[in-house]
C-alpha cells in the first residue's frame, strides 16, 4: 500500500478533514474529490466488464448444453502442463538463485544478472527453433541417424514434456529474481542462530530460509503459472491442446460464443485456483522480520571443477534459453536478408511493423495515463471503496488473454442489443470488433496493472505533505496534477510507457482472437510462419520482437542492481 493510501485512512491526507464519508457524504469515498474517484470506478468496471461477461454468460449456457468433445483430456493436459512448468521453474530458478547468492565462482558476477535474459524471449518463440533443431528434420536428430543408424532418433520432440521444457527455461526468470531477492533481504538473526546451533548450511536451508523465502516462492509460480495457462501459440507447435487452445480452436473454426465462452469460465476458474494456490502456499503465517547485526548467509567460493561446473549449470540454462536461440535467429535473418527483399516480403514486415509499433504506443499511452488518474485520484484522499476499485484495475492481468478477448466480443454484443433496443439499428456495428478499437480495449484491460504498479510506485515516494501544501494554496486537482504529481511521478510513467509498449508487441492471443479481417502483427506473422515450419522467414520479425523485449529486461537490470548496492550500502 501506498503511503498516500496509508495517510487517508488515518484521516489527514485531504484538503480537509471530512473523514470516511468525505466532504459531499459519499460513504467510502474519503475526502478526495467525488470527480476524480468516480474516473477511478470507470476504469475498474472497463477491467471487470469482460470478466463479468464471460462468466455470466458461460454459467447461463452450462444448463441444458453438451460438454466440448475432449473436455476431460483437455483438463488434464493443462493441469499437467501447469504442474510440469511450475515444477520445472522451481527447481531451475530457485536453484540457479541459490547458486549465485550463496557461492562465488568463476563469472557469477556476470551471470548474475544474465540470467533473466530468458525474460526477452518469448515461449512461441523458443518453441519453434526447438522444433527446428530438435524434431525429425532437425539437425541433432539427422546427426544421430548417421552415428546409430536410421532407426535412431529422439521419440515425441511434439509432445507435453517438450512444451514442459521450453515453457520452463523462457518462465524461471519469474521464480530466481523473487526467490534471489528473498535470500538477500533474509534478515541475518534467524539464518546466524540456525548455524549457532550447529546446523550445517543445507539444513539451514531447509529449516530457516525457504520458510521465509515461501511467500516470494509462491508468488514467483503463480506467475509462472498464469503465463503457462494464458499460452496457446507454443502449445500448438507441440501438438499439446490445454483448456487456452481450446477457447482459440473453437471461436476461430465455429465461431460458437455459447461453447468459447464455457471453455473460458474453465480457463478462468485454473486462474482463480492460481491464484488461490498462491495465498494457501503462504499459508496464515506471517513472514515479517526485523533487522539487525549478523553475517547472515555468507558466500563461500566454489574452487576447481565445483567453480566451473557451477559455471557451467549457469551457462547451459542461459545459452538453452536465450543465447543459442538468439545466435540461431540472427544465422536465419541473415540467411534471408542475403537472398534479397522478395522472400523476405520487405513490403509485409514493415506493415506489420507498423502496426505492433502503432498498436504498443497507443496502449502504452492509454495505460500509463489512466494509470496516472487513478494514482492522483488516490492522492487527492480517496476512501476505501476508491482504494478497493484501484486495485481492481490490476485484475486484467491474472486474466488470460483468451477470456478477455471472448469477454470484449461478448460485452460488445450485449452493448449491441441494448442499443437496438432503444431504437440504434445495427448497435455499434463494426466500429469496434470490426477495427483495431476492439484490440486496443482487450490490451489496455490486460496491461493496466503493470503500468499502474509502476506509476504508484512513483507516487509513493512524494510525501503527501507536497499534496495538501498545493490544495491548501488553491490549485485545482488538475493543476495539481499537472505542475506536483506529474512532474514528480515522470520516472514511474517512463517505466510504465516501456512495460506495456514490450508486452502490446510480444502479445499473441489478444491479436488472433480480436483482429479484423487482413490486420496482422509481428507477433501474429511470427506464429503463422512458425505453424507452417517455414523457421527461417519467421526469424526477422521474431528477431525484432526479441530485441525490443531485451529494452524492459535492461531496466530490470539497472533497478535490481541499484537496489543490491542499496542493501550493500555503496
Amino acid at each position: 500500500m501506498s503511503e498516500a493510501a496509508v495517510t487517508t485512512q488515518t484521516g489527514k491526507a485531504g484538503p480537509s478533514r471530512a473523514g470516511r464519508r468525505g466532504r459531499h457524504g459519499f460513504p467510502g469515498f474519503g475526502a478526495g474529490r467525488p470527480l476524480w474517484s468516480f474516473m477511478v470506478f470507470v476504469a475498474a468496471a472497463a477491467v471487470a466488464v469482460p470478466v463479468v461477461a464471460v462468466a455470466v454468460d458461460g454459467v447461463a449456457g452450462l444448463s441444458g448444453a453438451d460438454l466440448p468433445r475432449g473436455l476431460g483430456g483437455m483438463l488434464l493436459t493443462t493441469l499437467g502442463l501447469m504442474l510440469g512448468v511450475g515444477t520445472g521453474t522451481l527447481v531451475v530458478g530457485g536453484g540457479l538463485a541459490w547458486l549465485v547468492t550463496a557461492y562465488r565462482f568463476p563469472l557469477r558476477n556476470v551471470l548474475v544478472w544474465l540470467l533473466v535474459l530468458p525474460l526477452a524471449m518469448p515461449a512461441y518463440i523458443l518453441g519453434f527453433i526447438f522444433l527446428s533443431v530438435f524434431d525429425v528434420a532437425g539437425p541433432v536428430q539427422a546427426v544421430l541417424r548417421a552415428v546409430l543408424g536410421a532407426e535412431a532418433g529422439i521419440a515425441q520432440v511434439r509432445s507435453l514434456p517438450g512444451a514442459i521444457i521450453v515453457m520452463t527455461l523462457t518462465l524461471y526468470p519469474y521464480v530466481y529474481l523473487l526467490a534471489r531477492n528473498a535470500l538477500l533481504e533474509q534478515a541475518p538473526g534467524p539464518y546466524d542462530a540456525a548455524r549457532t546451533l550447529g546446523a550445517g548450511r543445507a539444513r539451514a536451508l531447509w529449516t530457516v530460509l525457504l520458510p521465509l523465502a515461501r511467500p516470494s516462492l509462491a508468488a514467483g509460480l503463480a506467475l509462472v503459472m498464469m503465463e503457462t495457462l494464458t499460452d496457446f501459440a507454443t502449445v500448438q507447435y507441440f501438438n499439446v491442446k490445454t483448456v487456452s487452445v481450446g477457447v482459440y480452436l473453437v471461436w476461430k473454426g465455429s465461431f460458437d460464443f455459447q461453447l468459447a465462452s464455457q471453455l473460458s469460465v474453465l480457463v478462468l476458474l485454473f486462474a482463480v485456483a492460481v491464484l488461490a494456490g498462491e495465498r494457501l502456499m503462504r499459508g496464515r503465517a506471517r513472514f515479517h522480520q526485523r533487522g539487525g547485526r549478523g553475517q547472515g548467509l555468507e558466500t563461500v567460493r566454489l574452487r576447481g571443477w565445483q567453480g566451473w561446473a557451477a559455471t557451467g549449470a549457469c551457462l547451459g540454462v542461459l545459452g538453452a534459453g536465450f543465447l543459442l536461440p538468439a545466435l540461431q535467429l540472427l544465422w536465419w535473418a541473415a540467411g534471408e536478408l542475403a537472398t534479397g527483399p522478395v522472400p523476405m516480403r520487405a513490403e509485409q514486415f514493415a506493415d506489420y511493423l507498423a502496426n505492433s509499433v502503432a498498436l504498443a504506443t497507443v496502449v502504452a499511452l492509454a495505460c500509463a495515463l489512466v494509470a496516472v488518474v487513478i494514482g492522483h485520484s488516490l492522492r487527492l484522499g480517496g476512501g476505501a471503496l476508491v482504494r478497493g476499485a484501484a486495485q481492481l484495475t490490476t485484475f486484467g492481468y491474472a486474466v488470460p488473454g483468451a477470456v478477455i478477448g471472448i469477454g470484449v466480443l461478448l460485452a460488445f454484443a450485449v452493448l449491441d442489443d441494448l442499443l437496438e433496443a432503444l431504437g440504434v439499428a445495427g448497435g455499434t456495428g463494426l466500429l469496434v470488433t470490426g477495427s483495431v478499437l476492439g484490440i486496443l480495449y482487450s490490451y489496455t484491460v490486460r496491461f493496466l496493472a503493470p503500468a499502474y504498479q509502476a506509476v504508484d510506485a512513483s507516487f509513493a515516494k512524494v510525501p503527501p505533505s507536497i499534496t495538501r501544501s498545493a490544495l491548501s494554496l488553491g490549485a485545482g486537482p488538475a493543476r495539481v496534477l499537472a505542475r506536483v504529481h506529474l512532474p514528480l511521478v515522470r520516472p514511474g510513467v517512463a517505466v510504465a510507457l516501456v512495460l506495456v509498449s514490450i508486452d502490446a508487441v510480444k502479445e499473441l492471443p489478444l491479436v488472433l482472437l480480436l483482429r479484423p479481417f487482413g490486420f496482422s502483427t509481428l507477433s501474429v506473422w511470427t506464429y503463422e510462419l512458425a505453424r507452417e515450419n517455414f523457421w527461417e522467414k519467421a526469424a526477422l520479425p521474431a528477431l525484432v520482437i526479441v530485441s525490443l523485449a531485451v529494452v524492459p529486461v535492461f531496466f530490470l537490470f539497472r533497478q535490481v542492481h541499484l537496489t543490491e548496492n542499496r542493501r550493500k550500502g555503496h
